[in-house]
């Protein structure tokens, strides 16, 4: 699931006519990179949320992109905004597996691989989520959580890391006792994740891992110009840095 629902408040003007996710970064839309890698990846099925603008969404990329299959949760359409990561992700949960991929559509990490071994890991795993930390970037120096020595994610750690919005998640996080709203949110109910998650960690029940490829959170103006200005990565599969 690629989340795009977003206003891009800080991106504007630049969103008053573009969703945030079609905002090109070297010459692709933003969401269009993690599409591809996901596709490089085996992996065939997409679920695309939108809100701003989001008819923009499947009148570039269709049905079909890369090899994926795309469905889209249209929750501007359906409840007149978007309904935040959790709420969004509920809403998609009858698209969705038991176990998935969720990631924002306004990340550049142009060498990140979505890869099936991950995948079996994490079902091995029995764990809730798994999510990829990365330094933290100058507009959050404190970062989100940390990681022990064992693997496991931390709400409170001596050194935190910033999440990459990527994960794997299993469908039970999104269902009591952590998520109390009904599979399909008929209702459109707004819900963060962070409070799931949060919840999840102070169980054990969500791992991490420290990612040192390229990542960065298009946010401003200012960083899509600065990652417009540098070289474009080499044709090709996406690699692990």
């Amino acid at each position: 699931m690629i989340l795009a629902a977003g206003r891009g408040e800080r991106m504007r003007p630049l969103t008053d006519v573009t969703p945030k996710p079609l905002l090109e970064v070297q010459g692709k839309p933003l969401m269009q990179w993690p599409m591809e890698a996901l596709a490089a990846g085996g992996f065939t099925g997409l679920v695309i949320n939108t809100d701003w603008l989001g008819e923009q969404i499947p009148l570039r990329f269709g049905s079909r992109h890369a090899s994926c299959d795309i469905a889209y949760s249209h929750e501007g359409r359906d409840f007149g905004g978007a309904l935040e990561t959790a709420g969004g992700i509920v809403r998609a949960l009858p698209l969705l597996g038991d176990i998935f991929w969720v990631l924002a559509g306004d990340v550049f990490a142009p060498e990140f691989e979505f890869t099936q071994q991950a995948v079996d890991r994490f079902a091995a795993s029995g764990r809730l989520a798994h999510l990829w930390l990365v330094p933290n970037p100058p507009h959050n120096p404190r970062g989100d959580f940390g990681i022990s020595p064992a693997g496991l994610a931390l709400c409170e750690a001596a050194e935190k890391y910033t999440f990459s919005t990527i994960g794997l998640y299993r469908a039970t996080l999104f269902a009591p006792p952590y998520c109390a709203i009904a599979a399909g949110n008929a209702g459109g109910t707004k819900a963060p994740l962070a409070p799931l998650l949060r919840a999840a960690m102070k169980d054990g029940q969500v791992d991490a891992e420290l990612y040192a490829g390229a990542w960065a959170d298009v946010g401003t103006p200012e960083r899509l110009a600065a990652l417009n200005q540098k070289k474009r990565p080499a044709q090709g599969g996406p690699h692990t840095g």
